[in-house]
């Protein structure tokens, strides 16, 4: 499996992960002219932008994060919510690590395999 193949694995199981627990998701990989995001979810009134990271130890997806990403993710939040005309609406820039299961075409689930970070940046 290619790194993007695992990317978008690892993004897959996090929107599970984030519908499981009451989000609703309104895109996946969005792109804007001034940088991506990985996961838009709404929650009640809040707007969540969430960069997911996935590696094979969960201490190296949170160190992942670097802040030129986290800058690039900010930037892109502030653009969707401007051009969806959501200004005025609460945000947030949320992580999601995950360690992924042992073979990523099932779902076997041992240890820890989702770090959610509310709230990673600002």
């Amino acid at each position: 499996m290619t790194s993007y193949q695992r990317g978008l694995k690892a993004e897959e199981m996090a929107a599970w992960f984030l519908r499981s627990r009451g989000y609703k998701i309104l895109q996946r990989r969005y792109k804007t002219p001034v940088g991506e995001v990985d996961l838009i979810a709404q929650r009640g009134g809040c707007i969540v932008f969430v960069e997911v990271k996935a590696r094979g130890a969960m201490d190296d997806a949170l160190y992942a994060v670097q802040p030129k990403q986290a800058a690039r993710v900010m930037r892109a939040g502030e653009y969707y919510m401007t051009h969806h005309k959501l200004t005025g609406r609460d945000m947030r820039f949320d992580v999601i690590a995950v360690r992924p299961p042992q073979h990523w075409t099932g779902w076997v689930r041992w240890g820890r395999v989702f770090i959610h970070i509310k709230g990673a940046f600002l």
